[in-house]
């Protein structure tokens, strides 16, 4: 037993989830206006789909200059703690699982999954939190979008308790529970396509291979998990009327068939991408320097360290 929690709480581990959650928040700030034209066009069923800029353009004119960079902080320590989580998990559960065994594409999915379900079940409510600051004081085209008043992070979490319960905080736990998969599919085409550049030479990664293979492997996820992402934001958001079930998972499941079958009926299959080209644009290139600053952040604190990272990590 001592053995197992040795193999899960390493100064390894830590490394790799500092610099995640650190890569992370860094690549987030800077395309941070992406992600709010994406969160605009997935939970505004009336405003046209239109180019990234547009949308930027049109939020800028109609609510200023900062509007793009609204719910930036617990946007940003979601992130941090979500990263965090995530990178931690998956670090941990490959060092106990492999134990010096060859890293392939299935272990890294399995591995990936586990680590998506125990940061979901964590770190849901701050998401369900950022999400209503974000889009607090937006200016919405749909006319039954209720607007919220909250003061900050604190408020936020007291006013959805008082108000909706204290299960409102996992509003959208399903869909996210389902969408492991995306950073899972992620983490295996990443680690996948390392091994492949890496194959019989030993070596660090040069900036603009861990740049590529990092775009790639975000692309590929966030094109097969789109809609699912969609009906998360807008469970999020709070603004749509849940099915009442006995089971919460039975009504977690109503909600989620309902809002796809209603996206299609409104807006035809293509509805269900509605800003698939904001949050490509966004996510890519978040996921791509994210990777290489986490890259060069872990690199750098082994080498200073002294530290030789394990095989499996690399």
């Amino acid at each position: 037993m001592s053995e197992k929690l040795a193999e899960v709480f390493t100064y390894e581990s830590l490394v790799h989830a500092v610099a995640g959650a650190m890569g992370s928040v860094t690549a987030m700030t800077v395309f941070f206006p992406l992600d709010t034209a994406r969160l605009r066009l997935q939970v505004d069923e009336k405003r046209k789909a239109k180019s990234t800029p547009a949308i930027l353009a049109e939020i800028i004119r109609e609510e200023g200059l900062l509007a793009p960079y609204r719910g930036w902080f617990p946007v940003i320590c979601s992130l941090c703690c979500s990263n965090f989580v995530y990178f931690y998990c998956f670090h941990s559960l490959k060092a106990a699982w492999l134990k010096g065994q060859a890293a392939t594409p299935s272990r890294d999915l399995l591995i990936g999954i586990a680590a998506g379900v125990i940061n979901v079940l964590v770190t849901t409510p701050l998401w369900v939190v950022n999400t209503r600051l974000k889009l607090q004081g937006a200016k919405f085209r749909n006319t039954d979008v209720h607007p919220t008043h909250y003061k900050g992070i604190i408020d936020a979490f007291a006013g959805i308790v008082r108000e909706e319960g204290v299960w409102a905080l996992w509003n959208g736990t399903l869909p996210s529970l389902l969408l492991v998969l995306n950073p899972a599919i992620q983490f295996m085409i990443y680690e996948g396509l390392k091994r492949q550049l890496r194959r019989g030479v030993h070596r660090e990664l040069t900036a603009l291979e861990v740049f590529l293979i990092g775009a790639v492997a975000k692309a590929v996820a966030t094109t097969l998990t789109y809609p699912l992402q969609t009906v998360q934001s807008i469970l999020r958001f709070g603004q749509h009327r849940q099915p009442t079930e006995r089971s919460r998972l039975l009504s977690s499941l109503r909600s989620v068939v309902h809002l796809l079958r209603n996206r299609v009926r409104k807006q035809g299959m293509l509805g269900l991408f509605k800003g698939l080209e904001a949050k490509l644009l966004q996510t890519v290139l978040t996921a791509a320097l994210m990777f290489l600053l986490y890259e060069k952040i872990a690199s750098s604190t082994f080498r200073v360290m002294g530290v030789k990272r394990t095989r499996h990590s690399r």
